[in-house]
């Protein structure tokens, strides 16, 4: 069963390289919703995460000759959505600095309910969204995305301690903004 999706994938690859438009839109319905997610959680804007996930469709099939076959198309797809995220903050602002960010999930016990856990979940997301953008992306790209420091680094042109250490206080800042809006929860219940 596995061989024989990688199989049929592979003909929509190929169907690509050929500028086959039914193959183009096969691929495009397989991947699309990952790749608005990621382009989403970067740009922390719905509009401008579509217009990002579009281009970056366009950029995949006018260089899918230089997709090598090696690692998945998914993960070649995903590198050019980052990067043209990437490009479009570059463009907002002269240059990203993540200089401050940080963020530890505090452990709740193994008991809670399933209500409870997607509660704390939407509360993650909710602080994380209020991070400044610098941070969401850092975040973004290695607790959403699954990239490690060395991916990060080459992606933001930043050494490979710097994204360590900004990963570190983007981590930190979430922390503070969930305890915040947990107070302020609190203040607003009593």
């Amino acid at each position: 069963m596995e061989s024989k999706l990688k199989y049929i994938h592979q003909d929509l690859i190929e169907g690509c390289k050929q500028h086959d438009r039914s193959s183009q839109f096969k691929i495009y319905k397989l991947y699309y919703k990952a790749m608005f997610n990621t382009s989403l959680r970067i740009l922390n804007d719905s509009a401008e995460a579509e217009d990002n996930m579009q281009e970056s469709f366009l950029d995949a099939f006018r260089k899918i000759d230089h997709y090598s076959g090696e690692g998945t198309f998914g993960s070649w797809l995903k590198r050019i959505v980052v990067n043209n995220a990437l490009d479009i903050l570059r463009k907002k602002r002269e240059q990203i600095s993540i200089e401050d960010a940080g963020l530890d999930f505090p452990d709740e016990g193994d008991q809670e309910s399933e209500e409870e856990i997607q509660l704390q979940v939407q509360e993650i997301k909710k602080a994380i969204n209020q991070l400044p953008e610098e941070y969401r992306i850092i975040l973004s790209l290695y607790l959403l995305e699954g990239y490690d420091h060395e991916e990060i680094s080459e992606i933001l042109k930043i050494s490979y301690n710097n994204s360590r250490t900004r990963y570190s206080r983007a981590r930190q800042k979430l922390l503070q903004i969930i305890s915040h809006n947990k107070l302020t929860k609190e203040i607003n219940y009593n």
